[in-house]
Order: C-alpha cells, then structure tokens, then sequence
C-alpha cells in the first residue's frame, strides 16, 4: 500500500504518517521513485505508534523497533544492447563538440564586436576631450579679454573694475 492509503486507514494525513516515518527512523521499503511501500506488519506498527500518540506519549519518548532497515528495493535496468549504448555515448559526445564549438565562435564574435565599439568609444573621448580644451581656451581668452575691458576704479584702497551701464555700453557714453 501507498502513503495515502494507509492515512486514509488510520484516519490521519498522508504527511502525518511521512513524519511519523522519519521522526522515528522506521524501517519502511520505498519502491522505484522512492515512494514508501506499506505491509501489514509495517500498518499495524503505525496503528500501535497511533495509539501511544493518542495515550498522551509524546513522540519523542516512542521507541521504534530494533530490527535493522530493509533493504531498499527496485529494478536497475541493464543495458540490453552494448552497441546501441555505445552508439548514443558516441551522439551525446559528437553533440558536447558541436557545443563547445559553437559557444567558442559566439564569444569569439562578442569578443570582436566588444573590441570595436571600445575602439569607437576611445576615438569619441579623445574628440571630445580635444573640444573640451578648445573651449577651455576660448574660454581663458574671453575672461582676459573682459578684464582689459573694463575700467579700473579705486576703492578704499583696492582696485576694482567698474561695471559699465548697459544702456551707456550700447550708446557709447
């Protein structure tokens, strides 16, 4: 019997009877997929389990019984025809060369184009940084060409530049 039919027996969940089996380290047969397999000896174990668990033991305090683990059971599969298995060894090798393959032209490509937008960047900056200094320049001349516009007026001592009237700067005054 299953998980599930035997909780159904007991009246308890399926994932109560999972736990009961873990907790306690109970010596249940699993089939292929790792499913638990009940017997009778194996239902009538949770049965007395159930009933101390309904007394009030707590499950902690159960002891399991002291008969070693079944051995695990199932099927394994032996290959019925060396030639058929060498022949898809042969396939899964030719399929991981053919990836490796064609993972190394793809970086290959990426690597390349990575490099050209790189080169494109680097000419950008040098254009770029050679019109920050023109316009740094440019800049340095106007500041010295303002400063030998205007004219010089003494202030408590310090000299400073008068500020010409905008009106008076267009007419001339």
């Amino acid at each position: 019997m299953n998980t599930a039919q035997v909780a159904k027996i007991l009246g308890v969940s399926p994932s109560t009877i999972q736990r009961w089996v873990k907790q306690l380290d109970l010596p249940m047969e699993r089939n292929e997929r790792g499913h638990y397999l009940f017997h009778e000896e194996d239902i009538q174990l949770l049965k007395n389990i159930q009933e101390q668990l309904q007394n009030g033991v707590l499950i902690q305090e159960i002891q399991p019984p002291t008969e070693k683990k079944k051995p695990r059971k199932g099927l394994i599969k032996s290959p019925e025809n060396d030639q058929t298995l060498e022949k898809l060894i042969a396939k899964v090798k030719e399929l991981e060369l053919n990836l490796n393959t064609k993972a190394d032209s793809v970086t290959s490509y990426q690597l390349l184009q990575h490099r050209s937008e790189i080169e494109e960047l680097q000419s950008q900056v040098k254009e770029l940084s050679i019109q920050v200094e023109n316009l740094q320049s440019e800049l340095s001349d106007l500041k010295k060409k303002q400063q030998l516009d205007k004219p010089l007026v003494k202030d408590h001592g310090l000299i400073k530049r008068k500020k010409k009237n905008f009106v008076s700067s267009l007419f001339g005054f």
